[in-house]
């Protein structure tokens, strides 16, 4: 069977790298996403492993269309019962890049109507539409006149990771911050220190990568999956025993540190919440006072982008960030996140690693600072 996972803008290669750790096959780069062959065990446990996907998508249908009627007639055409019953509840999404087809919304009614129709003509009874919770999420992709129709078998969000609540607003998605840390090639067996952690995203996935926690170990949310005709629990409870068998947290080493007493206050609540306390460490502190007690370790930090600070004030920042890695981070892997291009110039060290990534819509470079002792400018070269 053939899938694709979704992932976010920069975090393609990490997500390959995921893959075929899992063992999928026929593995290929697309943008913001990476197709692949696997069976159903595979789709069951991609979803419940893998830190970099946004959600997992099966395809089912492809045809062509290039008027309203035509596409109603294909989405009619097919036999929809293999997968649901008129008992489940469904919601349709859509993203359209074509000229027959200008709008995504009036592909996701025209395509709603189809199904409900077949089943109401077929059965007497058509299936609800839930665009919230929905048991069953189908996504339509056009491209010109080409269409295809994917299962989600995901549901909500695969960053949702369920370690703490809804309304708990975070700097970093979850998987944008698993896969900064994958790429700066975090594995746990070193120290990791965020010191402007805000919330502490970074810290909860430093801990799950280390202790070998699942991506979906605390997730609440159902997944899709489950309500599909052909779903086996079986072997979706198989998967999670043999995951979880692998959990271990000893040795783990994280530390995180912010200025914001409010941010500590929460980020100590989840830690407390998950039994995280043996893993991870964290402290009301300003970043130029939180020197190191390690002469090795690793960094990511997310700090302000400026838009609250004058530009003077933010450039001042972050060339205190620089002088700060310079004069006490000798040893250190730093890695920083900014959409603020100028104020990273004020960093004043030079990049051994720059990439562009999304935090949500702002644009931002990813740079990493490899620190050594001495000069700058002699050992700034790499």
């Amino acid at each position: 069977m053939k899938f694709v996972a979704k992932t976010l803008h920069g975090l393609e290669d990490i997500l390959i790298q995921e893959l075929k750790d899992l063992g999928a096959k026929e593995i290929n780069k697309l943008k913001r996403a990476v197709s692949f062959e696997g069976d159903k065990e595979l789709l069951y446990r991609a979803n419940y492993e893998l830190r970099t996907a946004i959600r997992i998508l099966k395809p089912i249908y492809n045809f062509t269309a290039r008027s309203e009627r035509q596409l109603y007639h294909k989405i009619f055409s097919y036999n929809w019962a293999m997968h649901f019953d008129n008992k489940k509840t469904i919601a349709i999404s859509s993203s359209v890049y074509s000229d027959f087809f200008n709008h995504s919304q009036y592909v996701a009614l025209k395509t709603k109507d189809a199904i409900v129709d077949q089943f109401r003509n077929k059965t007497g009874k058509r299936p609800d539409i839930d665009t919230r919770n929905p048991d069953i999420w189908l996504n339509v992709h056009v491209y010109e006149d080409e269409f295809t129709v994917s299962l989600d078998s995901s549901g909500n969000s695969l960053h949702r990771r369920g370690y703490r609540d809804m309304g708990h607003m975070a700097p970093l998605n979850e998987v944008l911050s698993a896969g900064m840390l994958l790429m700066a090639g975090y594995k746990g067996h070193r120290l990791f220190k965020d010191p402007m952690c805000g919330t502490g995203t970074n810290l909860f996935e430093a801990a799950m990568i280390a202790a070998n926690i699942p991506a979906a170990y605390y997730r609440k949310d159902k997944y899709c999956f489950m309500n599909w005709n052909d779903y086996e629990e079986s072997i979706f409870e198989k998967i999670k025993v043999e995951a979880e068998k692998k959990i271990n947290r000893e040795g783990v080493k994280i530390e995180g540190g912010d200025n914001n007493p409010s941010s500590i206050n929460m980020t100590q609540d989840v830690i407390d919440e998950l039994g995280f306390g043996d893993m991870i460490e964290i402290e009301k502190i300003p970043f130029k006072r939180n020197l190191p007690e390690s002469e090795m370790g690793l960094m990511i930090m997310n700090p302000p982008y400026g838009e609250r600070l004058k530009t003077n004030d933010i450039e001042s920042f972050y060339a205190m960030i620089g002088d700060t890695l310079k004069n006490h981070y000798s040893g250190w892997s730093a890695w920083i996140i900014s959409s603020n291009f100028d104020a990273l110039k004020h960093i004043g060290l030079r990049p051994s690693f720059k990439t562009i990534l999304f935090n949500g819509s702002l644009e931002c470079k990813y740079q990493k600072f490899s620190m050594y002792q001495g000069s700058k400018k002699s050992k700034y070269n790499s």
